[in-house]
């Protein structure tokens, strides 16, 4: 393929589904990366697209959503090792819910395997891999379809939600940035995950690495409500990716990198600690460590963390 037909490929990939990863864009035009990233930067000085941390978006530096059909083919490998990831932090019994997005319907496909949970969930995709899951009961929220990612939306959606309390709340978004949050790109989505953030005594955001740095334009979760980051291993390239979970992390939240290892023997740092909410919950809050309140700490691939309680540089999280 001659680089001007990569090209032209690249920017009808970019406009078709707002943000795609260079990963992506390098499997579908069957070449490499470097390759790829060449092509996005001729792109981006002819105005015609914006490079983000590890991909392309639309130019003007709020990103459109895309429709499910588009999102669902969008980093599939990357989705499914959050998912995993994920899916470790939940225990037998608990309460919790999760929002809608192609990320949190591959997490609802493992917890069908959890025993005695309780599923509180505005999305149709979640209820669906929960449908035939014996062990688990799945209660739905009112409101309106919103039919380009199957999730109910609205005041019902959002008058449901009240008065619930929870020990966890799953949520993905279109963008995630250490200044602002989680955000997302139609209102009516925002909404009811604000809603959903309300109900939840922990705050756990899914985005794999295409999103941090990506900034849309309604906030959803603020960066001092998200108790936890599960995300992928950033390309050893990104060092912006990095940069961003570094200041992610510095702003007191925790960083869980799917498929990362541990670095004994990189430099650590202490984390800046911030007022973090604290709800109370009905009864004991499960995997609490006793005097411990909220703490920071980063998480590896088997969600345990690094002896002596000191926390690795994210950026030492992605060296394997």
């Amino acid at each position: 393929m001659f680089a001007a037909e990569r090209r032209q490929l690249i920017l009808e990939m970019v406009r078709a589904n707002g943000a795609v990863s260079l990963r992506e864009l390098a499997r579908v035009v069957q070449t490499s990366e470097v390759t790829v990233r060449r092509d996005v930067r001729a792109l981006e000085a002819e105005g015609l697209l914006d490079r983000r941390h590890g991909g392309a978006v639309l130019p003007g530096g709020f990103t459109r959503e895309s429709g499910f059909p588009q999102k669902s083919h969008l980093a599939t490998a990357e989705k499914t090792a959050i998912a995993d990831l994920a899916a470790s932090f939940v225990q037998e019994g608990e309460a919790i819910v999760v929002g809608a997005g192609t990320t949190t319907q591959e997490l609802a496909r493992r917890l069908a395997r959890v025993s005695g949970l309780t599923v509180v969930t505005n999305s149709l995709l979640v209820a669906q891999a929960l449908a035939h899951a014996n062990r688990v009961e799945v209660v739905m929220t009112g409101g309106t379809l919103r039919g380009s990612n199957y999730a109910l939306v609205g005041s019902g959606a959002e008058q449901s939600l009240q008065g619930l309390r929870v020990s966890r709340a799953f949520l993905s978004g279109s963008g995630l940035t250490a200044e602002r949050g989680m955000s997302t790109s139609n209102m009516l989505s925002a909404s009811v995950d604000r809603a959903l953030v309300q109900a939840a005594a922990e705050v756990v955001v899914l985005a794999d690495h295409t999103k941090l740095g990506t900034d849309t334009m309604f906030q959803t979760v603020p960066t001092e409500l998200i108790t936890r980051l599960v995300t992928d291993e950033p390309p050893a390239h990104d060092d912006r990716a990095a940069t961003e979970l570094q200041a992610l992390a510095d702003q007191g939240v925790q960083i869980a990198v799917a498929g990362a290892s541990e670095n004994p023997g990189g430099d650590q740092v202490p984390a800046r600690r911030q007022q973090r909410r604290d709800v109370p919950l009905p009864g004991p809050r499960r995997g609490q460590v006793p005097g411990g309140g909220p703490g920071l700490r980063t998480t590896t691939a088997h969600g345990e963390q690094p002896p002596g309680g000191e926390r690795p540089r994210v950026a030492d999280l992605r060296r394997r």
